[in-house]
């Protein structure tokens, strides 16, 4: 709604962070696993910050009040659903800067798509990037969110081939 989203106010929970589209051919299966994470985990400290964006393929160019309504009604999403921005590029949001600045290997920088997934820690650490083909129920196996914590399997994987 225009209003601006101080993100310490996440601090202490798990984020999952997605950039989402609306006339996507990833939106249905999408939406619909991110509200059953949501439903799941949101007591437990999991936030979805959902960011609409329309540098792929033109598949969000709703206005904003449009994009919610659309979220709101067809999918039930209760999880935030933020103002339309920008990914890629010189324009590229500052919450997005940051999560692309870590060391991706393969991913490069730019995001590849529509609904391509962060996972955030509680201490505001980014611990995971996910393709867009990635479901987001698999999210639930390959990391587990449990109250305030993050365990990230890959992680836990590789220390105890270490040992």
């Amino acid at each position: 709604k225009g209003d601006v989203v101080d993100l310490s106010t996440y601090k202490g929970k798990v984020l999952l962070i997605v950039n989402v589209a609306s006339k996507c051919g990833l939106t249905n299966s999408n939406y619909a696993e991110l509200n059953q994470l949501y439903e799941k985990y949101k007591d437990e400290g999991l936030e979805i910050l959902a960011f609409p964006c329309n540098q792929f393929g033109e598949q969000e160019p709703e206005s904003n009040d449009k994009i919610v309504d659309f979220v709101c009604t067809r999918f039930k999403s209760e999880f935030p659903i933020f103002d339309k921005i920008e990914v890629n590029g010189e324009n590229s949001s500052p919450v997005y800067k940051f999560l692309k600045s870590g060391k991706w290997g393969i991913f490069g920088d730019d995001i590849q798509w529509n609904f391509a997934k962060f996972v955030v820690d509680k201490n505001g650490q980014v611990v995971g990037r996910y393709y867009p083909t990635t479901s987001p129920l698999s999210l639930e196996v390959n990391t587990i969110i449990l109250p305030f914590k993050l365990i990230n399997l890959y992680a836990l994987c590789c220390y105890s081939v270490l040992l």
